[in-house]
């Protein structure tokens, strides 16, 4: 048994950017700020805010028209490799889209020590998400998703 692996796919990543984004804000207020002028964070929020849902629901959509799940614990589930649409660019844009969400909420708390959550963010899913998720994928998908690994990028 590898170390951790009881923690694959236990914790859907929406919740896990969720408790992401409240440890954002708990270092937020427990640390020191940013003083950034108010018009330029919150345009840069949004901007970054809208980018993330847009790629997100892009990677739900595409998954719609495979007609196979979206569960993120369960992708053994999964009924076809989907390789349209956003996925023709990322491998993952529901992940890459709550990346975007979650620097969107940094950008609007200024704070330093809520933009170093970020990479813990992409750490956690990579290694208890994604690589087990890609397991899963190679074993139901073999050579079509070898093939799709080598030509797509995990993030960007």
């Amino acid at each position: 048994m590898r170390a951790g692996s009881w923690l694959e796919l236990r914790v859907p990543p929406l919740a896990v950017a969720l408790i992401a984004a409240l440890l954002m804000w708990m270092l937020a207020r427990w640390t020191p700020g940013l003083d950034w002028v108010a018009p330029w964070r919150l345009g840069t929020a949004l901007l970054l805010l809208a980018a993330g849902v847009v790629i997100a629901v892009a990677g739900v959509v595409e998954f719609h028209r495979a007609r196979t799940t979206v569960n993120p614990t369960k992708p053994e589930a999964a009924s076809s490799m989907v390789r349209s649409g956003i996925y023709r660019h990322t491998r993952n844009p529901m992940y890459l889209g709550m990346l975007f969400a979650l620097a969107a909420w940094a950008v609007w708390l200024a704070s330093p020590a809520a933009f170093a959550v970020l990479p813990a963010f992409v750490l956690y899913l990579n290694r208890w998400q994604i690589e087990p998720e890609e397991r899963v994928l190679a074993g139901l998908f073999a050579g079509e998703f070898a093939a799709y690994r080598r030509s797509v990028r995990r993030w960007l």
